[in-house]
C-alpha cells in the first residue's frame, strides 16, 4: 500500500500508514496508495498493474519536483471518486499539506500523513452506511477528533 522510494516516512510511519490503508479499504471498498518518489526516477505505469488500480483507487503521489520548490501532493482518483471527493477536494487538500512552505516547517512525512489521514476522514461510512465524502479538507483538530 505504500512504496516509498525517497524515504520520507519512517518504517513505523509506513507500517502504520499501511494498516490505515487495509482498514480503510475493507470499511470503504476504496483503495488508497502512496507512492514517494523523485521524478524523473519513478516506477512510472507499472505501478497500475501492481496495485490494480481501478475506479475506486486513489494514488496519493509524493515528489518535491526537479528543483524541490513543487507541491509535494499530487493525485490520481479514479472515477469512482468523483461524487464522494469531487475535484476542488484535491486543489484544497494540496494547498492545505502539500505547499513547499507547509512542508519545509513540518516535514514531508506529515505532509502525507495529514494528507492520508483527511482522505481517511472523508471516506468514513455514516451511521446509515454511506461514505461521508467532503468538499473540503478536514482541518487537523477534525481529524484528530474523529479518528
Amino acid at each position: 500500500n505504500v512504496i516509498d522510494l525517497q524515504k520520507f516516512l519512517t518504517s513505523g510511519q509506513v507500517s502504520a500508514i499501511d494498516k490505515q490503508l487495509e482498514k480503510l479499504q475493507k470499511e470503504t471498498g476504496f483503495k488508497l496508495r502512496v507512492l514517494c518518489q523523485a521524478y524523473p526516477e519513478t516506477p512510472g505505469l507499472a505501478i497500475k498493474d501492481y496495485w490494480k488500480v481501478d475506479d475506486k483507487t486513489i494514488v496519493l503521489i509524493a515528489d518535491k519536483g526537479l528543483k524541490g520548490t513543487s507541491n509535494i501532493l499530487n493525485f490520481n482518483v479514479g472515477d469512482g471518486l468523483a461524487d464522494v471527493l469531487p475535484t476542488p477536494f484535491w486543489s484544497r487538500l494540496q494547498g492545505r499539506f502539500g505547499t513547499s512552505r507547509y512542508w519545509r516547517d513540518e516535514g514531508e512525512d506529515v505532509a502525507i500523513t495529514n494528507a492520508v489521514e483527511a482522505i481517511a476522514y472523508c471516506l468514513q461510512r455514516d451511521s446509515e452506511g454511506d461514505v461521508t465524502g467532503c468538499t473540503d479538507p478536514p482541518s487537523r483538530q477534525m481529524i484528530d477528533a474523529k479518528l
